[in-house]
């Protein structure tokens, strides 16, 4: 069973620009940066999904293994959870 995962709104503010993510976590007043795969999982993120399905997400879009794409996506999410900025849907 997959759990339904996305961003902490009321701790993160949020833009695109160019391709790009920029954030500030407002507890912290920290930017954060993103390339362009993080920001892919982010807009996702963002709505809700699941881990498995932003595996799937970095799979289609970069045609990488599912290996290397499952385990990007768990750095990334252990990042955003020591950063408070995850939480279950």
């Amino acid at each position: 069973m997959s759990h339904q995962l996305r961003l902490e709104r009321e701790r993160v503010d949020w833009r695109e620009v160019d391709g790009e993510l920029i954030a500030l976590e407002r507890s912290e007043s920290v930017y954060l940066a993103a390339n362009s795969s993080a920001t892919i999982l982010w807009r996702a993120l963002a709505n809700g999904t699941t881990e498995a399905a932003l595996a799937e997400l970095l799979v289609s879009t970069y045609g990488i293994s599912r290996v290397a794409a499952r385990a990007d996506v768990a750095r990334f999410l252990a990042d955003l959870g020591a950063r408070g900025l995850l939480a279950a849907a």
